[in-house]
């Protein structure tokens, strides 16, 4: 064997004795084949088995099986966002002439993937209040093929009665789709109250560090899962291994990091309410929140993101109150090691339920810093704000964190 060849071809050595606790990172666009029959039969190994890199290694296959083991599914597909989680559900489902319904509080995106692409294709969409319920089932029509959740609401944080809606949807023969990346399986697990398609961001929670871009979609139905393999495979879909394993390092912590933030978040939305400028705090964890008691009969807890509202006579100083911050970084997403704050614009983003842009919506996730840290950093916030003395004071002196 000449140089040129060796330096292209690796030479085998042992893994006996070695064990590691880490996932490897299996790179690969081509998959070898032992002889020429194999390489002609490789469809025959169905969506399981390995065929060509973008379809899938072994790092992108163990986090598939964590998170369908967590989700309580029977499979689960990679794709390269949270976004892409949803578009996906809706491609593999939707033909000319079906209609899905969307929560007026869905995440904006997907509202636009409706209006902008899906209805130039034939594919209508309707929207439907959050707090339907399971009078759902009087916008169900023959056309009706897809029924999508979003639970919390994107910013606004109404709860859904997924159950019911569950219900109204297969009295029909429905399909339903939930994106559940507030709760993530830790806190809320779509599959066992009937969702057919449980959709997640896994740049959240579980990549944890706010450096990597991934979704995931878990069913309970393998022809499900078929549809939705064809649909990325036509499409071109697939996932980086390099990004499954920074999924599968960030995973390991999820669940220290979401009890911990989802408790702080709590302790922050009790207390918030006590500042001058805040009008309204939106935690499914208050009375208050819309959906409040569906949270304590469906969720396990809380996660790291909620939402406050002001009021509008703040509106102004809103740049320099966010100028003030030194802990937390103004930025969108949510679900890292970092805490974040973003202001919120729901202009063209709410129609059925209308929202009041008079008053500006501020989302926070909190983070692992020091929850003191935190909190004298949202006094600096407010302080900006030109709040009286004695509000801050007072929210201060009852803040015990």
């Amino acid at each position: 064997m000449h140089d040129l060849t060796r330096c292209v071809h690796h030479p085998a050595v042992s893994h006996e004795g070695f064990a590691s606790l880490a996932v490897p990172t299996y790179r690969a666009s081509t998959i070898v084949y032992p002889d020429p029959q194999s390489f002609a039969e490789r469809s025959k190994r169905g969506a399981d088995g390995y065929s060509y890199g973008l379809h899938g290694t072994p790092t992108t296959r163990t986090l598939e099986a964590q998170l369908t083991e967590l989700h309580g599914g029977i499979r689960t597909v990679l794709v390269p966002s949270g976004q892409a989680a949803v578009t996906v559900v809706f491609l593999s489902v939707l033909k000319p002439g079906d209609k899905v319904l969307i929560p007026d509080t869905v995440y904006p995106p997907v509202r636009r993937f409706c209006s902008d692409y899906l209805v130039p294709r034939g594919i209508l969409f309707e929207v439907y209040d959050p707090l339907i319920g399971a009078d759902i089932a009087g916008l169900i029509d023959d056309r009706t093929r897809l029924i999508w959740v979003e639970s919390p609401g994107s910013g606004t944080m109404e709860v859904q009665d997924v159950p019911a809606i569950v219900r109204a949807a297969k009295a029909r023969g429905v399909l339903v789709g939930c994106d559940n990346t507030w709760a993530s399986p830790l806190l809320f697990k779509p599959l066992k109250h009937g969702v057919d398609f449980a959709a997640e961001a896994l740049t959240k929670y579980v990549g944890g560090h706010s450096d990597l871009l991934l979704g995931s979609i878990t069913v309970a139905d393998l022809e499900l899962r078929n549809a939705l393999k064809d649909t990325m495979r036509m499409l071109g879909i697939g996932v980086s291994p390099d990004e499954g394993s920074l999924a599968l390092r960030g995973i390991e912590t999820m669940g220290v990091r979401v009890k911990h933030m989802g408790h702080v978040s709590e302790k922050f939305a009790r207390l918030l309410g006590a500042f001058p400028a805040v009008e309204n705090v939106l935690h499914p964890c208050l009375p208050s929140c819309p959906g409040h008691d569906i949270w304590v009969r469906d969720f396990a807890g809380s996660s790291a993101v909620f939402s406050i509202q002001l009021r509008p006579e703040f509106r102004n100083r809103l740049a320099a109150g966010l100028s003030a911050l030194r802990i937390f970084a103004i930025g969108a997403s949510w679900g890292g090691t970092r805490s974040l704050i973003a202001p919120m614009n729901m202009e063209g983003d709410r129609s059925v339920r209308p929202w009041d842009e008079a008053r500006p919506l501020i989302r926070i996730s909190v983070g692992l810093e020091d929850p003191e840290d935190l909190w004298l950093d949202l006094v600096h916030f407010f302080e900006a704000l030109q709040l009286r003395r004695s509000g801050v004071e007072t929210a201060r002196d009852r803040s015990n964190v």
